[in-house]
């Protein structure tokens, strides 16, 4: 079991603020914003308080105000000063680094009040572009660093999810297009990051089209029963971690022969992974899509 991790060093500040590390020494040394305890061997080792600081200070000097004058500000002023510039900055920076401190303090509250207030003046879809998605990529890059612990990221995803699923409850019971043509929505065996292919579950039945969400880790060729029950049918998947780059040009012509055969079959395809194929040879009826956006403008 990974520890839960309260303590950071400068280069994890450096990850998760995206102020470099030389910065932040200068910050402290020239203006004492931080007071970073320190090892035997001279290491510092900041604080869950002294991270949330620096979130703070980086929005308000990227909302125009000069490091000299947030150095004069109490610690009491600064967290004052960033509510009253949130108000009408940018929200969505103030979003993505509330629900940073939320994720790294495992707060359901703080997570549910931000979301909440995105929601006075954003739609569910808007808020997941322009929030969700860039706190997930960076998310990603953090944790491949070390900066936070699977239980981190895992406690995130899991209220997006949540968030994704609720909206979708609501539209589900709305009937479908009566010429619709069915999605079947599935990741491949092995694959189980499910959030972007949840949203696009939402979008495609909020459109008004005909869904089947299967889930994670689906065999192939379980999937040729969707072909006895419907008659156009586009499969929709998305290659996070899996296949493996080496395996996807067989996993893709295996998926030709076995399910693309028929008429009126397709297979829209998302992810990573796919960067690291040739996708320009692709079979006719496969088309790859470099977001979620320019899957939805295809519809």
């Amino acid at each position: 079991m990974n520890n839960i991790k309260v303590n950071f060093s400068i280069k994890d500040l450096e990850n998760l603020t995206g102020i470099k590390a030389h910065t932040i020494r200068i910050w402290e040394k020239r203006y004492n914003l931080l007071s970073p305890d320190r090892s035997d061997t001279n290491i510092r080792n900041y604080s869950l308080t002294s991270f949330q600081k620096l979130l703070n200070i980086s929005f308000l000097n990227n909302n125009g105000i000069k490091i000299s004058k947030i150095a004069n500000l109490s610690e009491e002023e600064i967290p004052i000063k960033v509510r009253e510039i949130a108000s009408r900055a940018k929200v969505e920076d103030h979003a993505i680094n509330a629900l940073k401190m939320a994720m790294i303090n495992f707060d359901q509250v703080l997570f549910y009040s931000t979301y909440n207030n995105l929601l006075e003046n954003k739609t569910f879809s808007e808020i997941f572009y322009s929030v969700f998605l860039p706190l997930l990529n960076e998310i990603g890059l953090l944790w491949q660093t070390d900066t936070i612990t699977p239980a981190h990221e895992h406690f995130l995803s899991v209220h997006i999810k949540q968030k994704i699923l609720l909206n979708t409850e609501r539209i589900q019971l709305l009937e479908p297009k009566p010429d619709s043509k069915t999605f079947v929505l599935f990741l491949p065996e092995n694959e189980i990051h499910d959030i972007g292919l949840l949203f696009i579950n939402y979008q495609l039945r909020s459109k008004g089209y005909h869904t089947i969400f299967l889930g994670e880790s689906v065999p192939m060729a379980s999937l040729t029963d969707l072909l006895e029950f419907f008659d156009e049918v586009t499969f929709v998947s998305y290659f996070t971690v899996y296949p493996e780059a080496k395996d996807i040009p067989k996993y893709l012509n295996d998926f030709n022969e076995l399910l693309l055969r028929k008429e009126n079959t397709k297979l829209y395809l998302l992810g990573k992974k796919l960067s690291e194929v040739e996708t320009n040879s692709l079979p006719k009826k496969m088309s790859t899509f470099n977001s979620i956006e320019n899957l939805v403008k295809e519809l």
